[in-house]
């Protein structure tokens, strides 16, 4: 019968390369939405800008969880990987996401255009929920108890549906206002951000099937799976982000709604 905590070599190079992708994938999003907001009017490149900032603190993230892991685990003569004495640090994921999701769904909302104090209140209600969804969900993530763990999932699962409802919602509403081209875009961003949150709750339940998926399994499919969800939230919708600023842009530009630049004052 094989180790419980020992990882063969492809359960190993999996979750490796996995987060290897990712800190490629969050450094080359920061350089991209860095660079390109210079592309988009003035009053979108905030979100743009946001995106970046999204991606920078995941790809330094993902940096320590990777070392992390690394030093976590040694290879043996027959090329399967046993812990070592130094414990794999998993708390990086919720110390990025308190910082990232609110400013995920800052990136969403300044992208929609709406009027400041529709704005401000939608941001305002979405960040506390965010915040009560990482702090109710990091106790059961680290529980052993599947009791607890259950227990703590479900109360995180409230602020959860909360923030699912409301961008829904919200972002179904301001189709209305949005010009012909951009309305595409917006339901692919919705479609997207309703996709890669749900890989959350699904790498979280893992652990509540038990005997049933071995040590390996339950810690490959964590793994993989919180960073495939990250990569598609964070970069993927990112990059929808991008392509709305651009659609609004032009948009802009036809109609002579806004200036790409902001006025000066005068001298």
């Amino acid at each position: 019968m094989p180790d419980a905590n020992v990882l063969s070599f492809s359960g190993y190079s999996a979750v490796f390369n996995a987060l290897s992708l990712a800190v490629a994938a969050m450094l080359a999003g920061t350089l991209f939405f860095f660079f390109s907001r210079t592309q988009v009017g003035f009053k979108y490149r905030p979100a743009l800008l946001v995106s970046a900032l999204v991606t920078a603190i995941a790809c330094y993230h993902y940096f320590r969880i990777f070392n992390s892991w690394v030093e976590a685990h040694v290879v043996q003569p027959d090329k399967t990987f046993a812990l070592t004495n130094i414990t794999f640090n998993d708390a990086y994921r919720y110390m990025d996401w308190i910082l990232t999701v609110p400013l995920l769904l800052v990136e969403l909302v300044a992208v929609l255009g709406l009027p400041k104090e529709q704005s401000r209140g939608l941001l305002v209600k979405l960040a506390i929920a965010a915040f009560l969804m990482i702090a109710l969900g990091y106790p059961g993530e680290v529980q052993t108890n599947m009791g607890l763990r259950t227990l703590w999932g479900t109360l995180s699962t409230i602020p959860f549906v909360y923030i699912l409802y409301v961008l829904w919602n919200q972002l179904g509403a301001s189709l209305e206002t949005q010009p012909e081209t951009v309305k595409p875009l917006v339901r692919g961003a919705r479609l997207l951000t309703l996709a890669s949150w749900g890989f959350y709750p699904l790498a979280y339940m893992i652990p509540l099937l038990g005997n049933s998926l071995p040590y390996e399994g339950k810690q490959v499919g964590i793994q993989v799976g919180y960073t495939i969800a990250d990569i598609v939230a964070k970069v993927g919708l990112g990059v929808f982000i991008y392509f709305i600023a651009i659609a609004k842009t032009e948009n802009d530009a036809k109609t002579g709604a806004a200036p790409f630049e902001p006025a000066l004052a005068a001298a």
